[in-house]
């Protein structure tokens, strides 16, 4: 008899338990969430071949007007108006990402360089907004004190008066 109490107790534990345990079911959603239908297959497709198109364009610098006309109708007339003031084209410097692409090519003795521009590049600009920080920390706490100070000068200031 309590063999037979114990087993149900186990396959119980195993059946529900566990399982919960194991792959915990999520929560359901609030009374407020307005659930979505389903995407047909047609629907994914068309999802899928938008966003592998946009994937394969971000791997481009410039993705360009060709793959996004509608971004780029607003920027072409605010270019046409500069190129016209200016007259000249101005090269582009290649950026750091091109830079470290060029290394990489070259192998790791050209990589090692490049890559320790990066890193010190990197690290004098959060050495800069490190002593930015600390200037200003410093600033809030001169002006805490000053002002702590003028409110204890200004109390005993108080007190004389009021036993005079």
């Amino acid at each position: 008899m309590k063999l037979k109490v114990v087993w149900r107790k186990v396959s119980d534990y195993v059946r529900y338990d566990l399982k919960e345990i194991a792959f915990p079911s999520s929560l359901p959603d609030p009374p407020h969430i307005i659930k979505r239908r389903k995407l047909t297959w047609k629907e994914r497709y068309l999802v899928l071949k938008e966003a592998s198109r946009l994937y394969a364009a971000s791997w481009v610098r410039d993705i360009g007007p060709d793959l996004r006309p509608n971004d780029y109708k607003d920027y072409e007339e605010i270019g046409d108006k500069s190129q016209g003031k200016n007259g000249a084209s101005k090269e582009k410097e290649p950026s750091t990402l091109e830079d470290l692409a060029v290394a990489a090519r070259g192998g790791m003795e050209t990589l090692r360089p490049a890559l320790q521009r990066v890193y010190m590049t990197k690290a004098s600009a959060y050495r800069d907004a490190l002593k930015s920080f600390i200037q200003g920390y410093q600033e809030g706490i001169q002006q805490v004190m000053e002002r702590k100070e003028e409110s204890d000068s200004q109390q005993p200031e108080d007190a004389s008066k009021k036993s005079s």
